[in-house]
C-alpha cells in the first residue's frame, strides 16, 4: 500500500507565525541601532550590556534579529504547495519541532522566574523585570511556539 505523505496548513498560524516572528525580529534591530524602549523589561545581563554596549553585543543582536528572520522566511515556505514528499515531510517535522521548543523555552523561562519571584531561586532580575517576564516576555515566547506548532498537520491519504 503506497502512502503519500501531504501536508495540511493552517493559515490562520501561520500568518500570526509571520507576524510574531517580525515583530520579534524588528525588536532586536530596534535594540541593535541603540534603542532602549523595553530593553529594561528583559533584566539582568542583557539590560546591562544594553546600556553601554560593546561591538561584539551589537553585532551579537542584529544576527539574532537576522536569525529570527529566518523563522520568518520557513513559515512563508509553508505557504508554498510543494510537490516534493520530502519537502512536506521537512516543513511538518521542523514546524512541530520549532514550536515545541519556542514553547519549552517560554514555559521553562516562566516556570524558573516564578522560581525566582517566590525567592526559591536567584537571579539578577529586579521587580519590574520579573514582573514583564512573566506577563509578556515568556507568554511571547509560548504563543510563538504555539503558532509555530499548529501551522501545519499532516494526513496521509
Amino acid at each position: 500500500m503506497n502512502q503519500r505523505f501531504f501536508l495540511k496548513r493552517n493559515p490562520w498560524c501561520i500568518g500570526l507565525g509571520i507576524m510574531w516572528t517580525l515583530l520579534f525580529s524588528c525588536m532586536s534591530f530596534y535594540w541593535a541601532m541603540g534603542g532602549l524602549m523595553g530593553v529594561r523589561s528583559l533584566g539582568g545581563t542583557i539590560y546591562e550590556m544594553s546600556l553601554n554596549p560593546s561591538p561584539s553585543f551589537v553585532v551579537i543582536v542584529w544576527l539574532t534579529g537576522f536569525i529570527k528572520l529566518l523563522g520568518g522566511i520557513f513559515l512563508s515556505m509553508l505557504l508554498i504547495r510543494w510537490k516534493k514528499p520530502i519537502m512536506n515531510r521537512f516543513l511538518y517535522y521542523t514546524a512541530k519541532t520549532c514550536g515545541a521548543l519556542l514553547f519549552l523555552y517560554g514555559f521553562l523561562n516562566f516556570i524558573t522566574i516564578v522560581l525566582h519571584a517566590f525567592h526559591l531561586l536567584e537571579f539578577n532580575l529586579d521587580s519590574y523585570a520579573t514582573f514583564w517576564r512573566l506577563f509578556f516576555w515568556e507568554p511571547y515566547w509560548m504563543m510563538g511556539g504555539i503558532f509555530y506548532f499548529f501551522s501545519v498537520k499532516r494526513f496521509l491519504e
